[in-house]
Parts: structure tokens; sequence; C-alpha cells
């Protein structure tokens, strides 16, 4: 028997943070796991068509691995669109969207006669589709779960690490059948499942944007338009210390996570391995980074450490393990290195999200991946670029795989930097009075004028985002 209904105003304050902590919530689950897997399962396994590219079009790995940074940076860049449009419509249309969209850009890619259609097609159209589809999933699955989100992120991401173990090889059968134009319609068909994914989203809740523009309906419609612009995208956020501090470690991460998924298949094969040998080290990379993932959300939810220490632990152990990777010049060493930086990578993913909520609050927490996204996608759009050029001009991939490690380590510094990290314990969570303070915007003191006469307005301090009243 269905619930019955609640009005705007007990929407307004209850249902979008009510976090059920399983029933439909391990569905949403399921939805992040197969979205995971054809977002940046298809992006680690990318690597794979590197080669062919270089050696079709021939051009230079500097310029191949833009296709890679534009579709990356795009997923990032698009993220604050993606987390508007779902406080507006919900998460469910905007996701199907972009599994539309991600396909039909691998669709169009195999018709490609140039770098320049490749950027086009799979960089800009099928990022702006994995826009649409990551951060909605992601906030979905925590709007789901309270004291087990760590956990169900850990299990929805394990399918990254599942497809980078299968699409690799997979990838190099699919080239050697079918040429690299076969195997892009095939990856568009794939794609393609993405819609039903959202279709499985089932949102908690009134849109947080729909419910205060049923509240502001007294409103002239300029001012109304802005609050729904401030609030959607959640401009407040860009004077929150704790999240530009976490935004410019991000940015950091960002610039050396993707490196070896771009560059792992054409070091193997530079230094002398074959074909399926260099596929192999991405499929084992893929194993220990689903046990990572797992095991990282499952020890997080113990409570036994921060998560803000436990990210730290496991971003320094990854830059470390991608210096190592030049010095493995033996198969079986390159194996080893490659599971230890699997597993750290694994590791440090679903607390990267996971950090967020205890940053900036549940409440703010779609807008905040939106922005995060945004802000990071600097780093994956010169990441890959400037490893190219580093193996450009040095003829080997030595130099590259040391600066993506030097990124994560310096992003690992600047972790360490964020309000109340070196507290042993997590800081008291914002009484209600503070969130709702903290939550308002120039537009909404404006309409708490217009809708009481006896208001009085508040000031937001630009240099903690703490607000007062002004009182006489």
């Amino acid at each position: 028997m269905e619930k019955p209904q609640k009005t705007p105003e007990e929407q307004q304050s209850s249902p979008q943070m009510v976090a059920p902590d399983g029933g439909w919530g391990w569905v949403v689950v399921g939805s992040l796991f197969v979205s995971s897997a054809l977002v940046f399962g298809l992006i680690r396994s990318l690597g794979v068509f590197f080669v062919e590219f270089v050696q079709y079009f021939g051009e230079s790995a500097q310029a191949v691995s833009w296709i890679t940074s534009i579709g990356l940076a795009m997923q990032q860049l698009m993220s604050p669109i993606s987390a508007a449009a779902s406080n507006v419509y919900g998460a469910r249309p905007v996701v199907m969207m972009g599994g539309f969209l991600s396909g039909l850009g691998f669709i169009l890619a195999s018709q490609a006669t140039s770098l320049l259609h490749l950027y086009l097609t799979m960089g800009f159209i099928s990022g702006l589709g994995w826009a649409l589809i990551f951060t909605p999933t992601v906030a979905s699955v925590m709007q789901y779960f309270t004291l087990r989100r760590s956990l169900a992120m850990g299990l929805g991401f394990t399918g990254v690490g599942l497809a980078s173990f299968a699409f690799s090889p997979l990838f190099q059968y699919l080239v050697e059948a079918y040429a690299w134009r076969g195997a892009l319609l095939v990856l568009g068909g794939l794609s393609f499942n993405m819609i039903a994914c959202g279709a499985l989203i089932r949102p908690l809740g009134t849109p947080k944007v729909v419910v205060k523009a049923e509240n502001a309906s007294k409103l002239n419609k300029c001012s109304s338009l802005l609050s729904r612009i401030y609030e959607g995208f959640e401009i407040s956020l860009l004077s929150h210390r704790g999240f530009l501090t976490y935004s410019m470690a991000i940015t950091l991460f960002n610039a050396g996570y993707f490196i070896p998924y771009v560059h792992l298949v054409a070091h193997s094969r530079h230094i002398g391995f074959t074909e399926y040998q260099a596929a192999f080290v991405i499929s084992v990379t893929g194993v220990a980074d689903i046990v990572g993932r797992v095991a990282s959300g499952w020890f997080s939810d113990l409570g036994r450490m921060r998560m803000q220490h436990m990210l730290v632990v496991w971003t320094g152990l990854l830059g470390l393990s991608l210096m190592l990777i030049p010095v493995a010049v033996v198969y079986s060493g390159l194996l080893v290195v490659s599971v230890v930086y699997g597993f750290c990578a694994g590791a440090m993913t679903p607390l990267a999200f996971a950090v967020v909520p205890e940053i900036v609050g549940m409440e703010r927490m779609l807008g905040a991946l939106g922005l995060l996204q945004l802000i990071e996608s600097i780093g994956g759009l010169l990441g890959a670029p400037l490893s190219g050029w580093l193996k450009d001009y040095t003829g080997m991939y030595t130099v590259s795989f040391i600066a993506a490690g030097s990124f994560l380590v310096l992003g690992t510094f600047v972790t360490m930097t964020l309000p109340y990290f070196w507290s042993c314990t997590a800081p008291p969570p914002p009484s209600p009075s503070q969130k709702k303070s903290q939550d308002e915007s120039i537009e909404d003191g404006l309409l708490k004028q217009t809708l009481s006469s006896n208001s009085v307005p508040e000031i937001l301090c630009p240099s903690d985002d703490i607000p007062y009243s002004d009182k006489e």
C-alpha cells in the first residue's frame, strides 16, 4: 500500500534527505554499477584504441590523447548542468538523456575521417552524455544511504573495476575482428543500456528547486529565475573554504589518476610485451580495483578511521605506485605494481565522493558534486595531453608516470589542509537552523521579505559563509 503524498512544505523539510539504507536503494546501487562500468570502464579501456588511432591517422601521441581528455573534461565540465537539471527535473530523465547521447557519440565516431571528428563525437557528445549520467546517479545512491553509504558507493563503483578487467581484452578482440570502426559501433550499442539504468532511479521526493519555486510563487518572475539558478547550481559553495580546498585536491588527483589508463597499454607494448599481455595488465588492475572499492567501503563504514584520513592514505600510496611503473621492466614486476595501483585507485574512489557531504552537508551535496567536477575538469583536460607531450619529447613514458604520481602526492598534501582534518573525530554536524541559514541565498532573503513583513533579512559573512542577523 502506497504512503499518502506529502505537501510541498513537508517535502522541503524531509523527503529528499530521508535515507532508507536499503530497499529500492540497492536497485539504484545496481544502476550505478552498470553506469559506472559503461562510463569509466570505457574511459579506462580506450587505451586499446590509442595505438590504432596513432597508426591510422598518423598523428602524435599528444594529439590522440586529446580524445580521452576532451571526453573526461566534458564529463566533469558539464556536471554542474546535470546537477542543476536534476535539481529541477529529477535524476531519472537527466540520466536517460545522458545514456542516449553517450551511445550516439560512439556510433558517430565509427564514421570518423579525422581526429577532429573523434574530438567532436567521442569527446564532446559522449562526454556530455557521461556528465548527465554520472553525477545524478552518484547523488541518488548517496541520498538512499546514510549508515552504509561508503559500502553502497564502493559496491556501485565496482562496475568500473569489473569493466576494466573485461573491456580491455574484449576491445582488443573487437578491434581485431571488426577493426576500430566496428568496435566503436559495439560500444555505442553497449552505452544505450544506460538509458535503462536511468529509468530505474526512483527519486526521493520533489526536486529541491521545484519545491522552492512553488513557495516563491508570490515573487516576481525575474527574482524567481535568479533564485532557481542560484539554488540549482549551489553558487554559495564558491565562497566555502573547505569546498574550495577539496576541489583543488581533487583537481590534482584527476590530473594523474587516468594517465595509466590512457598510456599503460602503449607503455607495455613499448617495452616489448605483446598486445594481449598489455591488455591483461589493465585486466589485472581492474580486478584489484574491485577488491579495493569493496574493502575501502566496508572499512570506512566501520567508523574506526575518518574518511578524510583514509583518503589521504590511499591517494599517497596511489601516487607512489604510479612512480614505480617505469621501474617494472619485467612482466611479473609490472603485474605486481599494477595490482597495487589498481587496489589503491579503487579504494580512493568511493571515499572521494563520500567525503563531500562531510564537508558541505547532505543538503548541498548534489550541487557540490556538480561544481566539484567542473573544477576538477581542469586536471582531466590537461593531464593526459601533458603525459602525451612528455612521451613525445622524451621518447618514453617514464617521465609521464612520474608526473602523474607527483600530482597525486601533491593533492594528498592539499587534502591535509582541510578544516578539522587533524582532528581525530569528525566535527559535529550543524544544527537544523544552521543548515537552513547556510543554504539561504540572496534571493531567499528577498523571498522572506516579500512573504513576511516581520522577517529580518540575513546577511552572509564573506569570510566564513555563516549568516548573521542585522538587528537594529
